[in-house]
């Protein structure tokens, strides 16, 4: 009892698992009690006994194992986790409980056995108990029967698979076991209650007293079928309602069960083949009959075997095919065909590749007449019928349906009638149909009586099967009488053929298509096969036509009999003038042929009224047309009449029954007087309405061909411009293509230009349908007329038909249209049906066989050679190629393997050439060609791929994955064909929605896949096992593993939960849109939908709502996966990319360390997957990754689409991953998914286009991970792709340098792809047009001579691009390109230099073009992609950028030079002309307001500094008097904020600067005037281009003034020059940043205005000063240096700025302050000094400044050297050092430069001074001078110098200084003088006048003093202006014309420091304006003579615009 005490303490599971039973048998009994306790299935207790249930059912004792059984069903029945334990536990009941005695222990095993099948796991029971079967114990065998048997019972034959199970029966009626066999017995008849008849092929091998007893209990057997009494989990809520169900219920269901399960399926198959007789093949072709009939017999017992085994069977086929067509021993031709027929019916679809070769055979051979010869002929063409398809079969039928044979047509008219019983109407292709049907009405009028009633047979049966609205458009030209034979025929036939085996399929399918439960087929109501029983009984075994209601087949007979009514016969002009008395009133028909016109018009009139009025029903059509076309009829002479006559026939066939017979009355008359040009229009009315009633098709046709029988060329033209319109009003369905065709070639070469015009247009109107196969039908016309087509063609590229508008009436001609509706439905196969083909069977004759199996390659190859040239001679050839294919197929297995790769060729140029034909030779020649993948040598595989890649495209998939023969490939273990084979799977799988259930054969294989030595095989298995797994499901997979070793199962189940988890979701239907598949496609969506419409009901808008609410419906189901995704969307809410510090710089790091792999490779391998992977999972989100990765192509874009909307939100950490994308992006580059690669490519537009506005500059690190295979795809075969890279390589240039990007397109010239090398060449040419020669990396002349190296390539593409990109070379540097390219054969030159000659002449005939201004448009004037805007625009026309902005002026023009704009195509009144508005004020409607500004705050006084001595009171008068402060006024206003004070502002300005004799008023302004001008390019850039409020053309407006302002001014070379270096500085960066500015491109206004932009920067930079010009440059280029966040296109601009000046350096050199040009060098190499400038990213700099440097000591020689004086430590920068290397070289020594400080050249000044060393000293003393703390050191200096030399020249140092500076230097010198000699300090040249000295101390201490200080302060800070604002009269004697620079060392001063001391000199300029106005009464003889005649001209606008204004109120 201790014992005892011990247990019993112990828990539950651990008492199950003690060593003592009696605590088992107490923990089986407690868990029992707690399994029944637990309510939850999911509750965690159930975790603990998972591993114990197993050892509940193998219990030792027996006693305690009762209990455990009991506890075990318990746990199975309650626990959600119990399906977990399925294998284990039934194996342990089938070992362990079924061999025990006690009959409650095998009850209870059973038990669990069926419970497991009720938890869902059927097929893990049924795998063990089969397996049960094997044991040796038979009482283990009979329970296993047992149960099996239970299991049908209980369970039924849907869930319990019968397969496998009757495979085994046979087996067990041979044991020695009674009780075994009596099990087996009991089986069977539980079996056959399931499947009937079907199990009765498979027991015929039993003893034959079994069978008896077999059949006797069956026999005893209830007809009705048994029914499923026990349910799965997943159907206990039908349980109630099958209860419920009547017995009447159930049965209706016989029928499909019992034909569920094919007999065939539960055979096994035999193999044939290697039973063969050893000598069968020479027996076959023995001369004596007797041998031959022997072979024959050995086959013909062989194939009697039910069920054959795949294999080759060609040869076979062959020698039995050979001896039905040739033998003259009809004994044995009958033989032969009874082989055939068992070999047919033995192999069933797998036979279907030798169909296409033996038919043609045996159709020929029923010549014969003997009628057992016939029988086995007919039997054996049956046979093969059912292993294809009746389209495949077609063309052989209808080849021999003309023989002059009756027996042979009446035979083939009866194997016809036949097969159609076989059909249904969803699998009998319309096309197929048509030709069927128009052979057999051929035979219906055959001599041969026999013929005639087969034909009548088979008609009838067509009929039967599809249906008499199909067939009827088909039998149109047949008369009553065969009419009526044909149904009666028809009603004659039986189609109960479809239940036999070879209807067996159908019903599968039917099953199949239903839910899986099979409760629910059962439960279902039986009312929905009633209702539809009336209709034929085909049409239920197929599936329902897609998109077509249930009702539909109810409501075709109705449809059949209403069509009888408007069938007409053509009546005769007596009967049809009593029908029209009967509507119409009688004086109408007296009158309708009177002589007067005008009763014959009131005639029509009753006649309409009449019409307009009738009943539809109650109206004669045909008499009504009739008494139309009565004499006069359509040669009515009065047009009035005629044109009511035309109406009246659209008004009776838009409102009556109008049937083809009416039609044909009128359509001449119609079609005679479209081309009248008042009749035209009614005309073609009554052809439209025709249309509608009889539809478009035939009423084309009809019209076409009277139009073309005519020879009046207006009538062909108008005919066929009413077809174009039509085909778009009622779209394209079941046009006849062919029908047309030959009249529009008769069009298209018609002398008249109106025929071939229309004929072009009705072509482009059908290539909007067609595609591009349109273009074949037209490929041996004359090349002139082949580029017209061409070029209407690619108008109508990328557009989509219109939807119809216009649709056949639902009446008379519902057939017709119904027909069509269904053909457009049956797509695939219509526009390559058109298209002519040739027949070439005949051309591949014996010898040629023998040629290509000859042992000789070479002949081999001739032979293949000649099939290669036949084929390409058809063009298009029929599926009929006679023997070539088993030729073909020899030769894929060839030793050489050059044939192979030959043949590999012929068999893609045969795709191509047969089209969807190709389908029938897929079992023959597709599959060796899949073989031919196994090849060692891998071009080998690759041709063989692209070949079979080629092929798929024209059949399909369907075919290759039907029958075994793939599983027979993938069974081969062969490494390559393997992996080659599942990787084309992998790619393909996915693409498909449905795949045939043949599929599952490859699975066993594909598992071996995954266990195969060879990784890449075991890695390809991984990646197609999900694909499978898409289509099989996974449990089917799951299952297959039972057959698996258990050390293989395991890790493939693991490896099935991956895929699992991976696997895609099956692509949705097609939307029928057509987006994807070209015009073709597209222009069949809206045909389609409207056929659906119209099935639906004759109301068209509730057929819309119909619609809808069908797809509402279908799109349900979608809502429930939404559920399951909340989560998921939920998660995505986070950011994609997680911005990581410095992760970027990290992974450089350690690619350079070569710590990761480097991103370099030709395919990406694994390694680099994972590598990417890894580095992603830090900084992308996990489900974005996720969904990259992801195998499904809809995922990966969803991701980038995801990726796209969150580009603008995310931009900076987006940019930190930048790496990363790119890399990914460069995977998907190598993928075959067209839909990814274009999504890929338009999210990287939308990237560099972000990456360019943040300023971004790539990284090599990123470009060198990214380019390389961008380029690959810039050889892709699409043209948007081509298209789409194009465009990214071009915003590519403006995030990384050109010249880096130059070496990579140089790598993709040398790539295999000819496109590539073309593209990437055409790519260099545009770099090299838009960045100079500079950009060709690393040498101009090495990459010149490889690009000259593809003049002589074998592609044309590749030829001319090279020869472009050449040209483009000469175009920039000219005869120079000669040398670069180097040496080049004589053929290649001559072709560059006709290219050059003929580039030369164009650019020399387009020159004169661009100076017309009218005849260009803006679209003439794109920018240049490559930012190469400066370069392009200089061969501008100046003056039509003027004239754009004269558009805008506000005042007239009166200067008569520029008379010359009046061509400028606008009226005068917008151009604002003054004097006509003042002389009519009428003409003026508004005229614009100048703003009117409040100055009284400007002319308060000012308060000055008093000064020490005694203050001044200043004396104002009125500012507007003075001409300088108006021109300040109006400046100020430039600036504004208000947009159209600025513009106003502007047109005053232009004004003065347009009219020469005043733009001189401007002087002494202009730095001024640019600043305001800066300040206003400023504002728009940063705040009015951003306020979408604002108009953009008003912007753009603005831009033009200011721009047409700038020219103006730049025009002027003595304005533009006063320009000083810092104003030029901003005044360049705002336009460059203009030109920059991507929201200008947009729109053509924009363009215009960056082509001004150009226009105005080479204006700048030609008519500036130069010095300021370069030092501004040179400033700006180190700015841009400095900073790392400027756009590199910015610093290329300013670089190219500089290049253009160094060119004009030896025209400007004399001009150029040489001193400072090399200060501000200076300054530029101190910060980067030589090593920091090569570390750039682009070494452009490092040589522009070389460049400059080397020019200038080219021109100046050593004298270069003088010229450091303004640098005051050289040392600190490189400068010297590279003048003095570059002086020392060849040439350099002596310039060209004179010597600028002393014109004379003298080398000695007069005092014996040298001039060098005079020279140093001045520049000492003017340095201190120029320095702020040395100034007055530095003048005393100098007066002392001067005193001692007294006739030193000073002018060579002043002329390059400002004149403030100049200024100051002279009163410096003079005040020196007056201290030394007792003067006073200040004498103000221009306030002395007539005062003289007695004045000078007034004159000391008025404002101006304080100006001149201001003006010395402002010149210290580099804030000069050209010109003193107030200079008096001397001032011109004073001081020469100099240049505007500043010879000092200012620092550079900004454009909005000098705004502000503008605004104070502004106030201080009011002090000297009134100086100026007190002195002039004094001395009016020194009057300000230069501003007088402005100020007068200034004065008068005003008065003018006052006045203007002033008549206007």
């Amino acid at each position: 009892m201790g014992d005892d005490s011990e247990w019993m303490k112990l828990p539950i599971d651990q008492k199950c698992e003690h060593k003592v039973w009696k605590a088992r048998l107490s923990g089986y009994e407690e868990a029992l009690q707690l399994f029944n306790r637990i309510d939850d299935d999911k509750s965690p207790e159930w975790g603990k006994y998972l591993g114990l249930i197993r050892k509940f059912v193998t219990e030792s004792n027996a006693v305690a194992q009762l209990k455990g059984l009991e506890a075990a069903l318990a746990y199975v029945e309650n626990a959600h986790v119990a399906v977990k334990t399925t294998g284990d536990v039934v194996s342990g009941v089938v070992t362990k409980v079924f061999n025990q005695p006690k009959a409650r222990a095998k009850e209870l095993g059973m038990d669990i056995c069926l419970m497991y099948i009720e938890i869902e796991k059927a097929e893990v029971v049924q795998d063990a108990l089969l397996k049960g079967l094997e044991n040796k114990n038979p009482k283990i065998v009979v329970a296993c029967i047992e149960t099996l048997r239970k299991a049908l019972s209980e369970f039924g034959s849907k869930i319990v698979t019968l397969k496998p199970v009757v495979k085994i029966l046979s087996k067990q009626f041979e044991s020695r076991e009674k009780a075994v066999r009596d099990e087996a017995k009991m089986l069977a008849v539980e079996i056959y209650k399931w499947i009937r008849d079907a199990l009765r092929p498979s027991l015929q091998t039993i003893n034959s007293v079994l069978l008896k007893e077999l059949e006797e209990e069956w026999v005893k057997l209830p007809s009705s079928p048994p029914k499923q009494s026990r349910f799965l989990r997943s159907q206990q809520e039908l349980k109630a309602k099958f209860q419920q169900q009547t017995q009447e219920e159930s049965g209706e269901e016989e029928e499909e069960t019992v034909v569920a399960v094919d007999p065939y399926e539960l055979m096994e198959a035999v193999d044939i083949l290697s039973k063969l007789p050893k000598d069968f093949y020479d027996k076959i072709e023995a001369k004596k009959w007797q041998e031959r009939k022997e072979a024959l017999e050995a086959v013909e017992s062989l194939s009697k075997n039910p069920k054959l085994e795949s294999g080759d069977y060609g040869d076979l086929v062959r020698a039995l095919k050979k001896v039905v067509g040739k033998d003259a021993n009809v004994m044995l031709v009958s033989m032969a065909a009874k082989c055939l027929a068992g070999l047919a019916t033995g192999l069933r679809k797998k036979f279907g590749t030798y169909a296409g070769q033996v038919v043609p055979t045996i159709l020929e051979k029923f010549k014969e007449k003997k009628p057992q010869v016939v029988q086995a002929l007919q039997e054996a063409i049956d046979a093969i019928f059912l292993t294809t398809t009746l389209q495949n079969l077609s063309e052989d039928v209808l080849a021999v349906m003309d023989n002059k044979n009756p027996s042979i047509k009446q035979q083939a008219s009866l194997f016809l009638a036949r097969s159609f019983r076989h059909c249904t109407q969803a699998t009998l292709p319309k096309g197929v149909l048509k030709l069927l049907c128009a052979a057999l009405v051929k035979q219906v009028n055959d001599s041969a009586p026999e013929v005639r009633d087969a034909a009548f047979e088979a008609l009838g049966t067509v009929m039967k099967v599809v249906g008499e609205k199909v067939v009827n458009p088909h039998l149109a030209d047949l008369d009553k009488l065969k009419l009526d034979k044909i149904k009666e025929c028809a009603d004659k036939v039986e189609l109960g053929g479809k239940k036999d085996a070879g209807g067996g399929g159908a019903v599968v399918k039917k099953a199949a298509s239903k839910a899986p439960p099979a409760a629910e087929a059962q439960t279902k109501s039986s009312a929905p096969p009633k209702k539809s029983s009336g209709g034929p009984p085909g049409k239920s075994a197929g599936p329902p036509k897609k998109g077509k209601p249930a009702s539909a087949s109810s409501a075709k007979p109705k449809k059949t009999m209403e069509s009888k009514d408007f069938t007409e016969t053509e009546l005769s002009i007596e009967v049809c003038e009593e029908r029209a008395a009967e509507v119409l009133p009688a004086s109408c028909l007296e009158q309708i042929d009177s002589a007067n016109w005008k009763e014959r018009l009131a005639s029509m009139e009753e006649f309409q009224r009449a019409v307009e009025t009738m009943d539809k029903m109650a109206m004669p059509c045909q008499a009504l047309v009739k008494m139309l076309a009565k004499k006069p009829g359509w040669k009515e002479t009065n047009f009035q009449v005629m044109q009511m006559k035309l109406h009246i026939v659209a008004l009776i066939a838009q409102k009556g029954q109008f049937s083809k017979t009416s039609a044909s009355v009128v359509l001449d008359g119609l079609v005679d007087k479209v081309g009248d040009v008042k009749c035209g229009g009614n005309a073609k009315e009554g052809m439209t309405a025709i249309g509608e009633a009889c539809s478009l098709p035939w009423t084309a046709e009809q019209v076409v061909s009277l139009a073309f029988a005519q020879k009046n060329p207006k009538n062909q033209a108008e005919t066929l411009n009413w077809l174009a319109n039509a085909m778009k009003e009622f779209g394209f369905a079941g046009i006849n293509v062919k029908g047309f065709i030959n009249n529009v070639k008769t069009a298209l070469g018609a002398t008249n230009p109106a025929v071939r015009t229309a004929a072009i247009t009705l072509l482009s109107v059908m290539y909007l349908y067609m595609g591009a196969p349109l273009r074949m039908f037209f490929e041996n016309e004359k090349p002139a007329l082949l580029s017209q087509i061409d070029a209407a063609f690619e108008k109508m590229q990328g557009q989509s038909p219109p939807a119809p508008t216009r649709f056949c009436k639902k009446a008379g001609n519902e057939d017709e249209c119904d027909n069509a509706e269904e053909q457009e439905e049956e797509g695939g196969q219509d526009i390559m049906d058109l298209l002519p083909r040739t027949e070439i069977s005949d051309k591949i004759t014996y010898d040629l066989v023998s040629k290509i199996g000859d042992k000789n390659w070479k002949i081999r190859k001739e032979g293949l050679d000649e099939v290669a040239a036949i084929i390409s001679e058809a063009k298009f050839i029929t599926a009929n190629i006679g023997e070539l294919p088993l030729t073909l197929k020899g030769r894929l297995g060839d030793s050489n393997k050059i044939l192979v790769q030959q043949s590999l060729t012929i068999l893609m140029q045969l795709a191509t050439a047969m089209g969807p034909g190709l389908k029938q030779h897929v079992k023959t020649l597709g599959f060796p060609i899949i073989a031919v993948l196994g090849d060692s040598k891998s071009n080998v595989r690759a041709a063989a791929m692209a070949t079979l890649q080629a092929w798929v495209e024209q059949t399909g998939m369907k075919e290759w994955l039907e029958g075994d023969d793939l599983a027979e490939e993938l069974k081969k273990e062969n490494p390559f064909l393997r992996q080659e084979l599942l990787g084309w799977l992998a790619d393909k799988l996915p693409t498909l929605r449905s795949v045939p259930g043949d599929l599952m054969g490859c699975v066993p294989h594909l598992y071996a896949c995954l266990e195969d030595r060879n990784g890449d095989v075991r890695k390809k298995a991984q990646d197609a096992l999900p694909m499978f797994m898409m289509h099989l499901g996974y449990d089917k997979m799951n299952k297959a593993t039972s057959k698996l070793k258990t050390t293989s199962k395991d890790p493939i189940v693991v490896m099935l939960e991956k895929a699992r988890a991976v696997m895609p979701d099956k692509p949705a239907a097609p939307v029928k849109t057509g987006g994807e598949k070209g015009s073709s496609e597209t222009s069949r969506a809206a045909p389609r939908s409207q056929a659906i419409s119209e099935d639906i009901g004759d109301n068209k808008p509730e057929a819309k709502k119909i619609k809808g609410g069908v797809a509402a419906k279908k799109s349900a189901p979608t809502k429930k996966p939404a559920a399951k995704g909340v989560k998921d969307d939920e998660d995505r809410s986070g950011p994609l990319f997680i911005l990581v510090p410095n992760a970027k710089e990290q992974r450089i790091k350690e690619e350079k360390q070569l710590k990761i792999l480097k991103w370099n490779f030709t395919t990406p391998r694994d390694e680099y997957l994972e590598q990417l992977k890894t580095q992603m999972s830090t900084c992308f989100a996990k489900w974005l990754q996720d969904e990259l990765f992801h195998l499904d192509f809809q995922r990966q874009v969803k991701a980038i689409t995801s990726m796209s909307e969150r580009l603008e939100s995310e931009s900076d950490a987006t940019i930190s991953c930048l790496d990363l994308i790119l890399k990914w992006f460069t995977l998907r580059f190598f993928d075959t998914n067209t839909t990814v690669l274009m999504k890929v490519l338009e999210y990287l537009k939308m990237l560099f286009a972000m990456l360019d506005r943040e300023n971004y500059h790539l990284t090599e690190y990123e470009a060198n991970s990214f380019v390389p295979y961008l380029l690959l795809k810039v050889g892709e075969s699409k043209d948007v792709v081509r298209k789409d890279v194009r465009a990214i390589l071009t915003m590519l240039c403006k995030v990384y340098p050109a010249s880096k990007i130059f070496p990579f397109l140089m790598d993709g010239t040398k790539s295999k792809n000819s496109k590539q090398r073309a593209e990437c060449l055409e790519e260099l040419g545009c770099l090299i047009e838009g960045y100079g020669m500079n950009v060709c990396q690393p040498t101009p002349a090495k990459c010149l001579k490889e690009i000259a190296v593809h003049i002589g390539d074998r592609d044309t593409s590749v030829r001319n691009a090279a020869l472009n990109t050449v040209v483009a070379v000469y175009n920039v540097c000219g005869d120079q390109v000669y040398k670069l390219i180097g040496n080049l054969s004589e053929k290649d030159m001559s072709m560059l230099e006709e290219r050059i000659k003929r580039s030369s002449a164009k650019r020399t005939a387009a020159a004169p073009a661009k100076q017309s201004v009218n005849e260009r448009s803006p679209k003439d004037h794109a920018a240049n992609p490559n930012g190469t805007l400066i370069r392009k625009s200089a061969q501008e026309d100046p003056n039509k950028l003027k004239i754009m902005y004269r558009t805008y002026r506000i005042q007239a023009r009166q200067n008569a030079q520029h008379s010359e704009s009046s061509h400028v195509p606008f009226p005068k009144v917008f151009q604002l002309d003054l004097d006509m508005i003042e002389q009519d004020q009428i003409r003026v409607n508004e005229l614009p307001d100048l703003v009117q500004h409040k100055l009284d705050e400007l002319l308060e006084p000012i308060v000055i500094p008093k000064p020490k001595m005694r203050s001044i009171s200043p004396h104002l008068d009125d500012l507007h008097n003075s001409t300088a402060s108006t021109i300040n006024f109006v400046i100020s206003q430039v600036a504004s904020g208000d947009i159209n004070t600025s513009i106003q502002a502007l047109a005053q300005i232009d004004e003065v600067l347009w009219q020469e004799n005043k733009a001189e008023v401007m002087s002494g302004h202009i730095d001024q005037f640019l600043i305001a001008t800066i300040m206003q390019l400023r504002l728009i850039y940063n705040t009015h281009m951003a306020d979408d409020r604002l108009d953009k053309k008003v912007i753009f407006k603005l831009y033009s003034c200011i721009l047409g302002n700038m020219l103006s001014l730049f025009s002027l070379e003595s304005l533009a020059r006063e320009a000083s270096m810092g104003v030029l500085k901003d005044l360049m960066h705002g336009l460059i940043t203009l030109l920059l500015d991507n929201r200008v491109e947009v729109s053509e206004e924009g363009q215009q205005v960056i082509r001004s932009v150009n226009l105005l920067v080479i204006k700048v930079l030609e008519k500036s000063d130069q010095t300021n010009m370069i030092s501004a440059l040179l400033v700006m280029l180190q700015d841009t240096l400095v900073s790392t966040a400027g756009s590199p296109t910015f610093s290329d601009l300013v670089l190219k700025c500089l290049w253009r000046l160094i060119r004009h350096l030896p025209e400007t050199i004399n001009s150029i302050n040489l001193d400072r040009i090399l200060f501000d060098v200076h300054n530029i190499m101190k910060v980067f000094p030589k090593e920091k400038l090569k570390q750039l990213k682009t070494d452009v700099p490092h040589r522009t400044l070389k460049t400059l440097l080397h020019t200038l000591c080219k021109l100046t020689g050593a004298k270069i050297l003088d010229h450091l004086s303004m640098i005051e430590n050289r040392n600190e920068s490189e400068l010297e050092a590279y003048l003095r290397r570059v002086v020392k070289q060849p040439g350099i020594l002596f310039g060209i430069k004179s010597d600028r400080g002393n014109e004379k050249g003298s080398l000695i000044t007069e005092d014996g001074m040298p001039k060098a060393k005079a020279r140093d000293d001045l520049s000492e003393i003017f340095k201190k001078i120029g320095s702020r703390e040395n100034t007055k050191e530095g003048l005393t200096e100098l007066y002392e110098y001067k005193q001692k030399c007294s006739d030193v020249d000073l002018e060579p140092f002043l002329k390059t200084t400002s004149p403030f500076f100049q200024s100051y230097v002279e009163r410096g010198l003079r005040m020196i003088e007056s201290e030394r000699e007792g003067k006073p300090r200040i004498q103000n040249p221009a306030v002395i006048g007539q005062h003289g000295t007695d004045n000078s101390n007034e004159e000391d201490l008025k404002p101006a003093a304080y100006y001149e200080r201001l003006k010395i302060l402002r010149q210290r800070q580099g804030l000069e202006n050209t010109r003193s604002i107030s200079g008096g009269d001397d001032e011109p004697q004073q001081r020469a014309p100099l240049s505007c620079l500043l010879s000092s060392k200012p620092s550079v001063a900004s454009s909005t420091d000098m705004l502000h001391s503008k605004l104070s000199q502004l106030k201080e300029s009011r002090e000297l304006c009134q100086q100026e106005h007190n002195a002039q009464p004094r001395s009016p003889s020194n009057a300000h003579t230069r501003s007088a005649s402005p100020a007068a001209n200034l004065g008068d606008l005003k008065k003018r615009l006052e006045r203007i204004k002033n008549n206007r109120e």
